[in-house]
């Protein structure tokens, strides 16, 4: 073995620890997640879905558009005045991304004064993130990294539950499993009552299921039902980030969405894989909480500041951080003012 010669008067110094000097964008769309929960949270209980909506969208375009790239938003509401609609270019630089973005995942829950509301935004290579489909509703099963690889969504509910009881090494009673509380669930509700899983209802919100699903210590392990295309997409790109897995197919629930879908190129009752859903590398994803729920707290109002509780986590990195902000600025009444 050759021998490495050193000085006799000072020890061997070791090589710093290599840190990637790769741009991380959840960073930077933490200020556009932080932007619009610090707006949208004065509206909180006050009963305005439509005022709730604005407000987060307007705060968290002015931040994208001064963001360090050019963004193109492949998943964003295509709606009425939409402001992050499909097509919309965002940001001041060069680097070109694709962005999915909710301002506010649980615009009702907002409006209502009820909890599990988020703000979520993600960016990948061009091509990184699927645009959604051409419907309205797709169906989901989402499981965290110790599940992987047991799903499969064209199989039946009490087979997949058992499958991925058997990969967490628990008794199917011991699962407990998140869908929306809807009257089109009531059916899958009682099979899942029926292999004796716990069961936890939301009001609203989706993408916050999909993340609960996919983060370890949550409380829950399984997020099963139908949503928003939209939301699918956005919770696959934090479910790609944690190392979990999600699988969706498109609902068609009429022939013109079916004929939508073929001439898309995707089939009404294709199985989408989650590197169908999201294809890219490098995926970056900023989530924020509004009004708090199982994973992060909402947004804390005081004395001329207030507090944001949220997470960045990267695809290419496996990395997850935990950021807790305090915003000296956000509650300068002329500030305040500008947001609401």
């Amino acid at each position: 073995m050759q021998s490495m010669s050193t000085t006799t008067d000072q020890p061997p110094v070791a090589a710093p620890a290599r840190l990637s000097r790769d741009r991380h964008r959840g960073l930077e769309l933490l200020r556009a997640t932080e932007a619009a929960a610090l707006a949208v949270g004065r509206w909180l209980g006050r009963g305005d879905k439509i005022a709730v909506r604005d407000v987060a969208e307007r705060a968290m375009e002015e931040a994208l558009l001064s963001m360090p790239f050019d963004g193109r938003v492949v998943a964003g509401f295509d709606g009425p005045g939409g402001r992050l609609s499909p097509g919309r270019r965002v940001g001041t630089g060069r680097d070109a991304v694709d962005l999915g973005v909710d301002p506010v995942d649980g615009v009702s829950l907002v409006a209502r004064g009820l909890s599990q509301a988020l703000s979520i935004a993600a960016a990948a290579e061009p091509g990184g993130i699927m645009p959604p489909p051409p419907c309205a509703y797709m169906h989901k099963l989402a499981v965290g990294r110790a599940a992987r690889g047991a799903v499969d969504i064209t199989d039946t509910p009490e087979n997949n539950l058992r499958r991925i009881a058997f990969a967490m090494n628990v008794k199917v009673q011991d699962l407990t499993v998140v869908m929306l509380d809807r009257p089109r669930h009531h059916e899958l509700m009682e099979r899942v009552r029926g292999l004796g899983a716990r069961l936890a209802l939301l009001t609203d919100g989706d993408v916050g299921g999909a993340l609960m699903a996919g983060w370890p210590g949550s409380g829950v392990d399984v997020m099963i039902g139908s949503g928003g295309a939209r939301e699918a997409i956005l919770a696959a790109c934090a479910l790609r980030c944690l190392g979990g897995e999600m699988q969706c197919r498109p609902w068609a629930r009429n022939e013109e969405e079916a004929e939508a879908l073929r001439t898309s190129g995707i089939a009404p009752d294709a199985a989408l894989s989650l590197a169908q859903l999201v294809p890219g590398g490098d995926v970056a994803v900023a989530v924020t909480g509004v009004t708090g729920g199982a994973m992060l707290r909402g947004v804390q109002y005081h004395n001329w500041w207030a507090e944001t509780h949220s997470m960045v986590m990267r695809a290419q990195s496996g990395t997850v951080r935990e950021i807790r902000t305090q915003h000296h600025v956000a509650l300068d009444p002329d500030e305040a003012q500008r947001l609401v």
